[in-house]
């Protein structure tokens, strides 16, 4: 049994007396880990009490240390971190104590402790300890002349490669909702006080990402998500995300009021309810994707997703792990095709949709770059391509699809209000599979799906 959650190099911010006391506390909880998988049950509770009560005394110590740190040299953020410490101290620590103690440290409040911990301290580690020696502050200051939205995109990004060591790059800046992967969607509500406008944060999180940022951190053995996993990841995007806000005059005071964890179905109404702010799509190379968008200031709509809460977390993250492995059988079981439709009519997307779902798994796309887009994250078995789109038409989309190695057979089929012969002939060296005339009946247009499936499978 090897070390689990293991201190690195790179987490040292250059502050002696800190660096020490992270290590420290690195250590502890790398302890409660291995606790955890002891075999005997008395021994191994006995030890997580120990354990535990060590690392909420020096949580506790290290606090004081670095907020006497903070004020010798005049931290501006010292009222802020101070907050952090003290939320955590008197508010997350008692509550999961008192979670262990009323399930008599049963293995789900267990991995709730330490998934909690251990998330917290990477992500205060990595991100609000470091800007005390504005090792993620000066590069900042001088970002807003260009504008909010390159700024945004900035900022994750150092944030990101200050983390992680990984170099994240916007492959959009107009992100639609698309699928990618087998992703964690993560909704964050923030309000300043009590007012009623608020504004909310989605991040989506393709699951390789996390378990090979996260995952790696906290030794994750397993090749899918665990409860441990969520809970770490869910403590340092709310760190991150708080970082960022930081950064931006007008929701500098914002404080954390509601977190979600949301199906895609939910995550979808969000983006069909009102456009974001700002919807940026991130490519980290080979670890995965992530999308930040922001939704703000608005009224929000009450009832997406239920609220979590230190009495309420580990049930829901429980239930929401065994609803993603359930779908996840559902979808292995299905075995449907995958189907693409693109055309910026959402009347016609919509109807497409209700005509192909019982067979195909259907995804949708409003326009030639979000079908790009929807493509490179999940590939799809049949592209349905309008051909009349505005900007960028069906032809030019077809033409940016086969202009990628990996593309050029992906099968399209346009989807198309003209039935005259000149501009088939001028889409032919492109390679479509067909032609579906929108005129024609329903019936019709699913008999011609299903035939060029039926066809590929002989």
């Amino acid at each position: 049994m090897g070390d689990k959650f293991i201190w690195k190099e790179e987490y040292n911010i250059g502050v002696d007396t800190i660096d020490q006391e992270h290590q420290r506390l690195f250590r502890i909880i790398n302890r409660l880990f291995l606790s955890r998988e002891e075999e005997e049950e008395r021994t191994s509770q006995w030890a997580c009490q120990e354990g535990i009560k060590y690392f909420q005394g020096h949580a506790i110590k290290h606090f004081m240390e670095e907020e006497s740190y903070m004020l010798s040299i005049g931290y501006e953020g010292f009222d802020r971190h101070r907050r952090i410490h003290k939320s955590f101290r008197e508010n997350t620590l008692p509550a999961l104590e008192q979670e262990l103690v009323r399930t008599g440290y049963s293995p789900e409040a267990m991995d709730h402790f330490l998934g909690v911990c251990a998330g917290w301290l990477v992500g205060h580690t990595l991100v609000e300890d470091r800007a005390i020696t504005g090792e993620n502050v000066s590069p900042w200051k001088s970002l807003m002349p260009d504008g909010e939205l390159a700024a945004l995109k900035k900022v994750i990004s150092q944030l990101v490669c200050d983390m992680f060591q990984l170099i994240p790059r916007v492959v959009s800046d107009a992100y639609g909702g698309e699928a990618f992967g087998h992703g964690v969607y993560y909704r964050l509500v923030f309000g300043a006080g009590g007012e009623q406008k608020k504004m909310e944060v989605l991040l989506v999180l393709e699951e390789k990402l996390l378990l090979s940022t996260i995952g790696k951190i906290v030794g994750t053995q397993s090749e899918t998500l665990d409860a441990t996993l969520i809970n770490a990841s869910r403590y340092t995007a709310r760190q991150l995300v708080g970082r960022v806000l930081e950064h931006f005059p007008a929701t500098r005071t914002f404080e954390l009021k509601e977190e979600n964890l949301l199906s895609y179905e939910q995550f979808q109404r969000v983006f069909q309810r009102e456009a974001p702010q700002a919807s940026l799509l991130f490519n980290t190379g080979g670890a995965g994707y992530f999308a930040y968008c922001v939704f703000a200031p608005h009224i929000l709509e009450e009832g997406i997703g239920t609220p979590l809460g230190h009495e309420n977390a580990t049930e829901e993250v429980g239930k929401y792990l065994t609803e993603r492995k359930a779908q996840e059988e559902r979808d292995k079981a299905d075995h449907k095709p995958k189907v693409l439709v693109v055309d910026d009519s959402a009347t016609i997307r919509q109807v497409m949709k209700q005509l192909l779902e019982a067979d195909y798994d259907v995804s949708l796309a409003g326009s030639g770059v979000a079908a790009i887009r929807s493509i490179t994250l999940n590939p799809p078995d049949l592209v349905l391509l309008d051909y009349e789109m505005p900007v960028c038409d069906g032809r030019q989309t077809l033409e940016m699809i086969r202009s990628e190695e990996e593309l050029a057979d992906l099968p399209v089929m346009f989807l198309t209000g003209r039935k005259d012969t000149q501009t088939m002939i001028q889409v032919m060296p492109l390679k479509p599979a067909g032609y579906l005339i929108k005129g024609n009946k329903p019936a019709e247009l699913k008999k011609e799906v299903d035939a060029f499936f039926e066809k590929n499978r002989a």
